[in-house]
């Protein structure tokens, strides 16, 4: 399999350390991305994620690129920001608003708010490995088989978790809903 970051995965091993950032300023939104949606707390993913690349960064030498370097990361990231939660064992807090640029049309903020704001609702009532299985493949565009590899998981495991979770996830924005239909 070859995969674009092997060429500087091979000139960080061999010497040229100063390269490792150029992989970091490619992975790093997402890196901090799957990190948020399991920590739902800014500064604890950005610390999460920053840990991973430094766990990567020793265990470089043994990647064994039976994937690709993006796929092996995000399982750093994964295991990592997990055993955050763990530590600190305290429920999920809400992932904070986007802070909206001036000038914007007041309307089609309010209404991307409010989707974002059911979505949000909704996330939130999912387990984690429904959060990271809907994240993962809807939000960061992972094949099954990457998932699979991220989180340590069967791809038939992962194809039934995304489906379970897609529809956990779509009777939760139902019940939000609907409930809101009653307070208008």
């Amino acid at each position: 399999m070859t995969d674009p970051d092997f060429a500087i995965i091979d000139r960080i091993i061999a010497g040229e350390q100063p390269m490792y950032a150029e992989l970091v300023n490619r992975y790093k939104s997402y890196a901090f991305t799957l990190a948020l949606k399991i920590l739902e707390n800014k500064p604890e993913a950005e610390e999460a994620a920053q840990d991973a690349f430094i766990k990567a960064f020793h265990h470089l030498g043994n990647f064994k690129r039976d994937s690709k370097f993006s796929t092996w990361l995000y399982r750093i990231v994964f295991n990592t920001a997990v055993s955050y939660k763990r530590k600190r064992k305290a429920s999920f807090q809400s992932i904070e608003n986007t802070i909206v640029e001036y000038g914007q049309e007041a309307e089609g903020i309010l209404e991307r708010n409010d989707k974002k704001k059911y979505i949000q609702q909704a996330m939130a009532k999912l387990n984690e490995a429904d959060k990271v299985a809907i994240t993962l493949f809807y939000l960061e565009e992972f094949s099954l088989e990457e998932i699979a590899d991220i989180t340590g998981m069967q791809a038939n495991t992962v194809k039934v978790r995304v489906h379970r979770a897609r529809q956990r996830l779509a009777d939760e924005l139902t019940l939000i809903l609907k409930k809101e239909a009653l307070t208008l």
